[in-house]
């Protein structure tokens, strides 16, 4: 019996298909780039002048001027899309909410990070552990998803946070700590 060798596949990291697929996805310039600098021999059976001219002999002209003004097209509408992700991730904030259950009880809310592309319940899961409380994940008034973690612990949190993000290349998404207390009722008159 022949032994069955598994194949060894190389995938982009950019858009994480194979190389030959690349040109479909909206980043094909950039995995380009890649393919040339890291994988130089596979670039040049896909990209090299005869490879090129081998795949579009069998295309006309007006055929092969349509496909480069689409692919032009594409790659355009995904530069413009990851630039408004960018600023988008930049603009937002997130809000580490100090809330006074009891007298000495308090609860942390922290919303904002689901622009940042973090899991929440991992993170969730790490906060329980690293600062030994209890931590959900829940939604807000606003339908968006929250950490809530017991005890105030909110300094240690927004740290923790900011070491995250900084990790992630974000430093310019802004951790906003609120101290929200609250109010006292009156005293009513015997």
């Amino acid at each position: 019996m022949t032994e069955v060798v598994a194949r060894e596949i190389v995938y982009c990291d950019i858009c994480s298909f194979p190389p030959e697929y690349c040109e479909f996805g909206g980043t094909f310039k950039r995995c380009k780039d890649w393919l040339q600098a890291n994988h130089l021999q596979l670039f040049e059976k896909l990209y090299s002048d005869d490879a090129l001219a081998k795949a579009t002999s069998t295309l006309s002209i007006e055929k092969e001027q349509q496909i480069s003004r689409d692919l032009e097209k594409k790659q355009a509408k995904e530069e413009a899309k990851m630039e408004r992700e960018l600023q988008k991730k930049l603009a937002s904030k997130i809000i580490i909410k100090r809330i006074e259950r009891n007298r000495r009880k308090h609860v942390i809310s922290i919303s904002g990070l689901e622009v940042c592309n973090i899991d929440m319940k991992k993170l969730a899961k790490t906060f329980a552990s690293k600062f030994a409380t209890g931590a959900s994940v829940t939604k807000n008034a606003e339908k968006k998803e929250e950490i809530l973690v017991q005890g105030d612990v909110s300094d240690e949190a927004k740290e923790y946070i900011e070491n995250l993000l900084q990790e992630k290349g974000l430093d310019e998404v802004k951790v906003e700590q609120i101290d929200d207390k609250k109010k006292k009722p009156k005293p009513t008159a015997p």
